[in-house]
């Protein structure tokens, strides 16, 4: 089946109970998902990019763009545990779709969680902001992992088409995050915060409504399991001859230390924007010294995670142990990408607000706008040609679905019309904070073809030269950040070029490194330690955004003690000898990888 035809697959998707019409060679099933993603993104990227510009903006009494004058720590230890919590919430996600509540049930119960939580989120209130956060992580945790559980299991008997099925609804992903800071931006800087945050809650809801009604096109597929397939899983390891197939029990013990360290986790999570915000500390009693408690809380967490993680290992047959070790080595190294990466959501969003010439009138208006159109518009275009591929295929299956799409599409075009008017037609302006923000999904867009394809050629190097090269890039970005902020003086603002620069290189850092590291554990855990081991990696991800947030905060304090370009310097050093380190350790990983490529 490597060469199907599109007949022969429409046909073989029938028989799975698949809508069996195509787009662009592809199930219609997919391009709901990549709407549902795309609106679901929109939304996601729509509100975070305001958030620390909100949080850390001046209070202006009775105006629609006054902020809460928190400082950066402030901000940074509430987004910190926010984002942190964003990725440890999938896992628990994950387990309740798999067994009870099926894919397709926990993305709409995700969704609405969602929904409300952008709702709450348009109220100008702490309480609002407080429950708006906790919705929006709750709900992640049903959407998030069990979207592209959909995917996968729509593909399952035709690997095939998986990775072409993949890159398109990344694009989605990626689409989705480029429209909504974009908009979102654009409507709460120029008109007030509640708009942004408030169009981003409409398009969480009409991406819900999309889904909801797409219900026809996907079949029985992310319907939770029944209990005769959940009978012949457990048949099928049970005669497994594998003994790497056979499960790994939990001790009492483990139990135990899971219980004690995940209070102990989330507890910090939530003690430390506590402490800074409302100047209340649960953790007081643990303090040693100068040394905050809750600190020795995380420490204590993280210890006994090792012990039960070193523990397992011990368990295990030689070759899965080795290969679980270096899937552990690789989630190290990916708390420094994040820790920096993670910039673009704290620091990056006050260096651009506070430090750089965002102004603009006569020709480099001009300028501008012709670029900013063109990446509107032709981006707009191309997703409008899908969208009436897909309306053709399937209006009869689910047309209310399809009146949803066109309400979303209408109400995009609209707003963008009506911003490129409105800075058409200015004599002078200012560039949004968030529009440098969109840069990210753009380089993306722009340049994940070329490294695809660099890795499919004779220069695909090994995984760990892979990681390295990924944090030196990304490092770079940084460095030319430290040099354009070298010397200025108070008051004076960076060119715009150099933040343009940053995000090209942290860009091309994480088409190096992301993709990698996702496809390695898949090709490294065993099948029934899959999950597990994704967990692991989200857990490491999570550390990584909160040290991002709290690093990120530090901005003013560091500049002023000694300078911005001191702040900078500190994420283009520690990424490059974190790469440096692990292209290092190439043939260790090599040799614990035992022959996967």
């Amino acid at each position: 089946m490597s060469n199907i035809s599109e007949a022969s697959f429409s046909e073989e998707l029938e028989k799975e109970g698949i809508d069996g019409s195509l787009v662009l060679g592809h199930p219609s099933g997919l391009f709901v998902l990549f709407f549902t993603e795309m609106w679901e993104r929109f939304s996601f990227y729509g509100m975070r990019v305001l958030l620390i510009n909100f949080l850390t903006s001046a209070i202006i009494s009775g105006s629609p763009f006054s902020g809460w004058g928190w400082d950066p720590v402030q901000a940074g230890a509430l987004y910190g545990t926010y984002a942190m919590l964003l990725y440890i919430s999938p896992i628990f996600g994950g387990i309740l779709a798999d067994k009870y509540l099926g894919y397709r049930m926990a993305v709409v119960i995700g969704a609405a969680i969602m929904t409300l939580g952008h709702l709450f989120m348009a109220f100008d209130t702490p309480l609002f902001l407080y429950l708006g956060l906790g919705a929006l992580v709750l709900g992640t945790g049903f959407f998030k992992p069990n979207m592209t559980s959909i995917l996968s299991e729509m593909y399952k008997k035709f690997p095939q088409k998986k990775d072409g099925a993949y890159t398109i609804f990344y694009m989605g992903v990626n689409s989705g995050a480029f429209f909504g800071m974009m908009l979102c931006g654009y409507l709460a800087e120029k008109i007030g915060w509640h708009w942004g945050f408030g169009l981003a809650g409409i398009f969480m809801f009409l991406g819900t409504l999309q889904f909801w009604f797409a219900k026809p096109i996907f079949g029985k597929v992310g319907h939770p399991p029944t209990a005769e397939q959940k009978e012949a899983a457990k048949k099928l390891t049970a005669e497994s001859t594998n003994p790497d197939d056979k499960p790994n029990p939990f001790t009492k013990l483990d139990t135990i230390l899971i219980v004690v360290m995940t209070i102990l986790g989330l507890g910090y999570a939530i003690n430390d924007p506590l402490s800074k915000i409302a100047g209340f500390d649960i953790f007081s009693s643990l303090q040693v010294g100068d040394f905050a408690g809750q600190n020795v809380a995380i420490i204590s967490a993280l210890v006994l995670f090792l012990f039960v993680v070193i523990s397992r290992l011990s368990r295990y047959t030689k070759v899965v142990r080795d290969r679980l070790i270096a899937v552990i080595i690789f989630a190290f190294f990916v708390i420094f990408f994040w820790m920096s990466f993670e910039q673009g959501a704290s620091s990056l969003v006050i260096f651009a607000r506070d430090n750089v010439d965002r102004a603009l009138s006569g020709n480099s208006l001009t300028i501008f706008n012709t670029v900013n159109t063109l990446l509107t518009v032709v981006p707009l275009i191309l997703i409008t040609y899908v969208v009436a591929k897909l309306t053709k295929q399937t209006f009869g299956k689910a047309p209310l679905s399809n009146v949803v799409q066109f309400i979303c599409f209408a109400g995009v075009w609209g707003i963008a019309i009506w911003m490129l008017y409105r800075e058409y037609t200015a004599e002078a302006s200012e560039i949004t904070v968030s529009w440098f923000s969109i840069l990210n999904s753009f380089f993306i867009i722009t340049f994940a073809n070329f490294v695809s394809k660099v890795w499919d050629s004779k220069y695909n190097p090994p995984a760990a030269v892979k990681y390295g090269l990924g944090l030196i890039i990304m490092a770079i970005g940084f460095g030319l950040l430290a040099f354009g902020a070298n010397g200025i003086q108070e008051g004076v603002k960076v060119s715009m070029i150099w933040l343009v620069l940053a995000y090209m290189f942290h860009t091309l850092g994480e088409l190096c490194l992301s993709p990698v590291g996702l496809s390695y554990v898949s090709k490294l855990a065993p099948a029934r330690m899959i999950g597990f081991m994704f967990g692991m990696w989200y857990l490491a991800i999570a550390i990584g955004n909160k040290l991002a947030a709290i690093l990120g905060g530090q901005i003013e304090v560091i500049t002023k003690q000694y300078s911005l370009s001191t702040f900078f310097l500190i994420f283009t050093i520690v990424p490059i000898v974190a790469g440096l380190i692990v292209i290092s350790l190439n043939p260790v990983l090599k040799k614990l990888m035992h022959g996967v490529k």
